[in-house]
């Protein structure tokens, strides 16, 4: 397979052995980890992966260090977190690109694509959240030289060319370890979060003009930096997100990760409220 498996992790255990039977059949597959005290390390080697390590400081910015220090076997890379799976149609749409670049059918300077955003299947309690989550786009399949990301949290990629979208979806259990774990690790995400949002209300004003773009992904962040501005965010979240999007439809799975999202962008409203008290010289509470 002409495409090398990126794969992030810490403390994976439990989800590491399914992604790495879903992507057995490649020559390469990297690990990058952040200080895992389980037994990641040992299930990675074992299944012949390239193991790397350090610290975590933000997704941003433990992205842009594999790209900047790890030899990837081949042109293309694709990323997975360790609750994620790959799919053997979403295998086949990346490696036709890949070797349409191998064949040099494709390339940068006829104006091909040197990064592609996929789609992903969110289940939860057994069920895709078809309505409440739909796939969405999010960068996963790039050529590291043409690529960094920036923000702590939900990484923005920067492409040194053009951008496409992959048809086929992966799969993702973000559920996996629990909902405990999910709570826990949101927690973190809004700090994360938070930290983003009181600099984007600083360095990134509204421009309207990117709502008109041809790209897709361009007025989706632009909504989301508008969504920044807003009054009554949790509520408006929950709305869209069981309303408009129908997640409704999706019964009790759908009305419980709509419920739960609301309170992740609740957190969020609140840590930014308290980062602007502290800046202000005030109490965090």
């Amino acid at each position: 397979m002409p495409v090398s498996i990126f794969i992030q992790t810490l403390n994976e255990e439990d989800n590491l052995p399914g992604l790495l039977e879903s992507v057995s059949y490649a020559d390469d597959i990297v690990v990058l980890d952040s200080l895992s005290t389980d037994r990641t390390r040992e299930i990675a080697e074992a299944a012949g992966c390239r193991w790397f390590e350090r610290p975590y400081d933000g997704r941003g910015p433990h992205q842009n260090w594999a790209m900047e220090h790890i030899d990837f076997k081949h042109r293309w890379v694709f990323y997975l977190d360790a609750d994620e799976r790959m799919t053997p149609e979403l295998r086949a749409e990346i490696e036709r690109i890949a070797e349409a670049w191998e064949t040099e059918k494709m390339s940068r300077e006829r104006g091909d694509p040197v990064a592609y955003y996929c789609g992903r299947k969110n289940y939860f309690c057994g069920k895709w959240l078809r309505h409440a989550m739909p796939p969405g786009n999010i960068m996963r399949f790039f050529q590291p030289p043409y690529i960094r990301f920036e923000r702590l949290a939900n990484p923005v990629p920067t492409v040194d060319g053009e951008i496409g979208y992959l048809k086929e979806h992966f799969l993702h259990y973000n559920f996996s370890k629990g909902l405990t774990e999910w709570l826990e690790r949101h927690n973190r995400y809004s700090s994360y979060e938070a930290k983003e949002t009181v600099r984007a209300l600083a360095d990134n004003p509204v421009r309207l003009g990117n709502l008109l773009s041809r790209d897709r992904n361009t007025r989706r962040l632009e909504l989301k930096n508008i969504s920044f501005r807003m009054p009554f965010r949790p509520h408006i979240k929950f709305l869209y997100m069981y309303l408009a999007q129908r997640g409704l439809l999706d019964g009790q799975a759908g009305l419980t990760y709509c419920t739960l999202q609301a309170i992740y962008e609740y957190q969020i409203v609140l840590k930014v409220r308290e980062l602007q008290r502290i800046e202000r010289g005030l109490p965090p509470a």
